[in-house]
């Protein structure tokens, strides 16, 4: 009689025990709506409780995790949803657009981010002998389904938040961990070939940093594959493959993200901001800013403050 309680049955209630733990600390940590700081460095908790439309954004490298409610990202035209059986993986710079789902006062949207560092991967591969990935490059996000080996880390970082005096010791070892299990769990060779040196992915992965870091200097494409070892036929189809863009392409979102932060942040007028971030024409910029945002910059900025948000 006592084996009719599945395996299956123990492991599913296990589970709905870890959400409702994570839920229950991620709500603490959000008194009001939005994104809240935690003193792990790198851990970030997120609260929603209204869904929202789409908005563009440009997504670091990340880890997210949802404890309550459900997100979507869209890429491309692709869409990432991530939930309490799913967590989402961004392992370079990407321009996307996110909207969260499920949300209400009485169950808000809950989240948990960490962001990652590349350097840091790639120095836990070493110790890792993980089976060889697929040829093909991969987009660099993606939804993953979460075990209970990677919630029982991510759940131990939590609690860790309740013994301050413990972070400054255990806070790396146990992120080390949660990188250990994404990367030897459901998908992890995308992230492990991008963090690999060598790879095609991990050249993308350096142009990606170079264009981020460069985007306000005129690009030649030519001058960008010779930079990480490739021709430019190959970078161009392997960038594209990767972050679902080309390269031209994504320094123009990185351009409009970083003159958008410039308006909202530092109060600039739209021609200064475009100017500061490389436009030479301010009815180009105005053009491609409706194009990705909706509206001209101008209006589209004085309906954000309108609304409070960004």
């Amino acid at each position: 009689m006592f084996s009719s309680v599945s395996a299956d049955s123990i492991a599913e209630r296990a589970r709905h025990a870890q959400q409702a733990e994570l839920a229950d600390r991620i709500a603490r940590l959000t008194p009001g709506d939005g994104n809240h700081a935690t003193v792990v460095p790198q851990l970030h908790a997120f609260r929603a409780t209204t869904p929202g439309p789409c908005t563009p954004s440009v997504y670091e490298p990340r880890l997210a995790f949802v404890a309550q409610g459900s997100k979507i990202v869209m890429l491309a035209g692709q869409t990432y949803r991530y939930d309490p059986l799913h967590f989402l993986v961004v392992s370079m710079p990407l321009p996307a657009a996110s909207g969260v789902l499920e949300a209400t006062p009485e169950k808000p949207y809950l989240a948990l981010r960490l962001d990652i560092d590349l350097d840091e991967i790639t120095s836990l591969l070493r110790d890792v002998q993980p089976p060889p990935a697929p040829a093909q490059v991969d987009l660099g996000l993606y939804a993953a389904r979460a075990d209970a080996q990677l919630l029982d880390a991510v759940l131990r970082l939590m609690r860790l938040l309740d013994s301050p005096q413990d972070i400054a010791v255990l806070a790396a070892t146990m992120k080390r961990e949660i990188y250990y299990r994404v990367l030897t769990g459901d998908l992890g060779h995308r992230l492990r070939d991008l963090a690999t040196a060598g790879t095609r992915s991990n050249r993308i992965a350096r142009a990606v940093a170079r264009l981020r870091d460069h985007y306000r200097q005129p690009l030649r494409v030519d001058d960008l594959a010779a930079s990480v070892h490739m021709s430019t036929s190959s970078l161009h189809h392997q960038f594209k493959a990767v972050t679902s863009m080309s390269p031209l392409q994504f320094q123009k979102q990185v351009r409009l993200h970083e003159a958008r932060r410039l308006m909202l942040m530092e109060g600039l007028e739209a021609n200064t901001a475009a100017h500061r971030v490389g436009y030479e024409s301010a009815s180009q910029f105005s053009r491609e800013y409706k194009r990705l945002f909706g509206a001209p910059p101008r209006e589209e900025i004085g309906q954000v403050r309108a609304a409070g948000t960004g």
